[in-house]
């Protein structure tokens, strides 16, 4: 059984970065400071716009 993409209640703003450590399988301090890295060093990312449609489209765990 897959697991579904969902925002982790183990959060610390909205539960994004978890829920995507967690659906990926890998650990969740890595995420987040993987996706803090990427926003910061890429002119060409939106980070912060990406993480508010995250939040608003990816829904809540159970």
């Amino acid at each position: 059984m897959k697991k579904k993409l969902r925002r982790s209640n183990d959060r610390m703003i909205a539960g994004v970065c978890a829920g995507l450590a967690e659906h990926l399988g890998i650990d969740i301090t890595l995420a987040r400071v993987g996706y803090v890295l990427l926003s910061i060093l890429s002119a060409g990312f939106p980070g912060t716009l990406l993480y508010i449609i995250l939040w608003l489209v990816m829904p809540k765990a159970v």
